[in-house]
């Protein structure tokens, strides 16, 4: 049996304890990064909380949230330089936390935007690129897409059948991609395909009226 001392220490640890915060994390943040968390917060809940329902119900999108994001420099946050904020991974995460303690659905356009989009162009891309699509990225000027997701192979890189044909002044693609966050609204696409020797590359893609054969229909479900 446990001693006396030893009940009152685990009634003291139990007393402690915070189901909001079990592991304590809030006391390991640095001041920036609570800054960081707070003003993410604050928009999620005045901007975003107050619009889902309709959002939902009424598959009712705001043509300005990215806009609105980029105005308070969250997108692309993680990046350095390029008009992005350059914060610290954790202060990422947490913005991405507080988007999604509103709405899932809202915190994968902005993941899509600043992680799936924005860090394979910091990662990959030219200089050129960087500087012409990273700034309007972080602006929110740019809605950014991740074509990589088929319709018969999901997710599988090693099945995907979307092809990328050399030709005169570029490349030709062929193919369907399909759950696609944001590409209702995009107009930068980030499209992976295989070329003749079957090695995946990635493709950006501006939505213009230069670009033939290009369309993103809306998703629909039915429901039974």
């Amino acid at each position: 049996m446990k001693n006396l001392k030893e009940q009152n220490s685990l009634k003291e640890i139990k007393k402690e304890f915070n189901y909001r915060d079990p592991f304590l994390l809030e006391e390991q943040l640095y001041e920036d990064e609570i800054l960081i968390r707070n003003t993410a917060r604050d928009f999620a809940t005045k901007e975003l909380l107050p619009k889902i329902i309709e959002a939902n119900r009424n598959e009712v999108y705001d043509n300005d949230l990215f806009k609105k994001l980029g105005k308070i420099g969250l997108l692309g946050a993680q990046i350095k330089g390029y008009g992005c904020s350059g914060v610290s991974s954790v202060s990422y995460g947490l913005i991405a936390k507080e988007i999604e303690r509103v709405d899932s659905a809202y915190r994968s356009c902005f993941s899509v935007q600043s992680s799936l989009v924005m860090q394979p162009i910091f990662d990959y891309g030219s200089e050129e690129q960087k500087k012409r699509w990273l700034p309007e990225l972080a602006k929110g000027n740019l809605i950014g897409c991740f074509g990589l997701t088929e319709p018969d192979h999901g997710s599988d890189p090693y099945s995907m059948i979307t092809k990328a044909k050399k030709v005169d002044g570029g490349y030709k693609l062929s193919g369907s991609k399909n759950w696609i966050s944001n590409s209702p609204i995009a107009n930068l696409f980030l499209i992976w395909a295989k070329d003749e020797n079957n090695i995946i590359k990635g493709f950006i893609i501006e939505k213009n009226s230069k670009i033939k054969g290009l369309e993103t229909p809306k998703l629909k479900v039915n429901l039974l």
